[in-house]
């Protein structure tokens, strides 16, 4: 097991984008610029599975880090992406929509403390069959759970090769999505996940919830029960390690390009809070 990972404990994004804002994170925002705007779409449904899905991703780039936010099909058009570009990330925290602010941040963070340097515990995703990757990548994930068989997790962002792991595990999980739909094995997943609070035991949550606004309460309710709260970020992945120790236990960190879009080998890096 690696070491633990201190880099924060905030508790709220808008007390990290304060202490961005007054240099308290690294150089001034104000004189750091996007200088390339894009977003992914990507459709899939693996090999010998039944559903599919697609993703759409917002990516912003400060120097060399890309920092992203996942956001529902159709919500943003292409021209966010145009115009943020050659706009500095002071002025982008203060954007209208928040997944721009969520990828500004990222980005930044991602710029002042490259994950290579900083995380403790890079794991290696086997290059493979889209499939292959999903599986190995959940593994990984799952492996910084810490729920005993017979535990129920909410699950806030339905991944169904996450669910798989957690069925071999002998772990009950109440799936929540906010695009709702169901699961591979036919189980409803809820948009909301706040009623299935009091039921789980632990809770897996996505770096999506940064960006549509849902990730503060989960981590409140992690906070205030002591439930174990792990992270699985493809949105926010160096934003979500900075609150390690204010109610999220792990983070798997995946930064842009994620394992979904090559069969090669990709990189993601885990993190744990501090004992």
């Amino acid at each position: 097991m690696s070491a633990p990972t201190s880099v924060g404990a905030y508790r709220s994004v808008a007390d990290l984008v304060a202490a961005a804002l007054a240099g308290r994170l690294g150089p001034d925002p104000a004189r750091s610029r996007v200088s390339v705007g894009f977003v992914t779409r990507q459709g899939a449904r693996h090999t010998g599975r039944g559903r599919a899905y697609r993703n759409h991703v917002l990516s912003l780039r400060v120097g060399a880090a890309v920092g992203c936010c996942a956001v529902e099909p159709g919500e943003l058009p292409d021209e966010v992406a145009y115009d943020c570009v050659g706009m500095s990330v002071a002025e982008l925290l203060a954007h209208p929509l928040a997944p721009v602010r969520v990828a500004a941040l990222d980005a930044y963070l991602m710029a002042v403390r490259p994950h290579a340097d900083a995380c403790p515990d890079p794991v290696l995703v086997p290059g493979g069959s889209s499939l292959a990757k999903s599986t190995a990548r959940a593994a990984a994930v799952l492996a910084l759970l810490p729920a005993e068989p017979g535990a129920t997790v909410l699950v806030v962002g339905v991944v169904n090769s996450l669910l798989a792991g957690l069925r071999e595990r002998g772990l009950r999980y109440l799936p929540c999505d906010r695009a709702g739909g169901g699961t591979e094995w036919g189980e409803p997943c809820r948009p909301d996940p706040t009623p299935l609070l009091a039921a789980c035991d632990a809770l897996l949550v996505s770096g999506m919830t940064l960006g549509n606004g849902t990730f503060e309460p989960l981590l409140a309710h992690a906070r205030d029960t002591g439930k174990p709260l792990v992270a699985f970020a493809q949105t926010g992945s160096a934003v979500l390690p900075r609150f390690l120790g204010a109610g999220l236990t792990a983070v798997s960190a995946e930064p842009y390009p994620f394992f979904w879009l090559d069969g090669g080998p990709s990189t993601l890096y885990r993190y744990r809070a501090a004992a």
